[in-house]
């Protein structure tokens, strides 16, 4: 009986380690952030429209099971324009999904402003969700955001990703 208790504690043990997630230290050559990401991250670089301000933005991603854990980085010309231009990447992205925003938070601490937001809506007849942070520190701008079906993204992955991200 003790084996079979044994065997069984360690299959219940071993099935639980998934792997799936394979978290890698990454650094960005051009932008002072560092985060985990839960898989290999690819990057690109592209012009974009953030309200009535245009910048290049590198976006950073790694997509496991259907969710897409991304850090957008870009540099305004003043900093000035940093709040209104994360409030801009905030609003794209809700509207990307279709979604209703459901917690909205924002702060200003000196020098930099941060928004927090979670939005649920729908895509292809699948509920959707996003999980961001989006933050205006000088002239710099970031959105570290988790972003797929809502019944693959999982609480713990999203904490441990969002907490990672660090501004250098």
């Amino acid at each position: 009986m003790k084996k079979i208790s044994l065997a069984l504690l360690l299959a219940t043990a071993l099935s639980a380690c998934s792997p799936q997630y394979d978290w890698r230290d990454y650094r960005s050559n051009d932008a002072p952030y560092a985060v985990l990401f839960p898989g290999k991250p690819a990057s690109q670089t592209r012009s974009i429209r953030l309200d009535t301000v245009s910048v290049n933005m590198t976006m950073t991603a790694a997509e496991v099971n259907g969710v897409i854990f991304a850090v957008g980085s870009a540099q305004v010309a003043e900093a000035a324009q940093g709040p209104a231009a994360i409030e801009a990447m905030k609003t794209a992205l809700v509207g990307n999904i279709g979604a209703t925003v459901t917690s909205n938070k924002s702060a200003t601490d000196g020098r930099q402003s941060t928004l927090d937001v979670e939005a649920k809506g729908s895509q292809n007849g699948e509920a959707m969700r996003l999980i961001g942070h989006f933050i205006a520190r000088d002239k710099r701008i970031y959105q570290v955001i988790v972003m797929g079906r809502d019944k693959n993204i999982v609480q713990d992955t999203v904490e441990t990703y969002l907490s990672s991200f660090k501004l250098n």
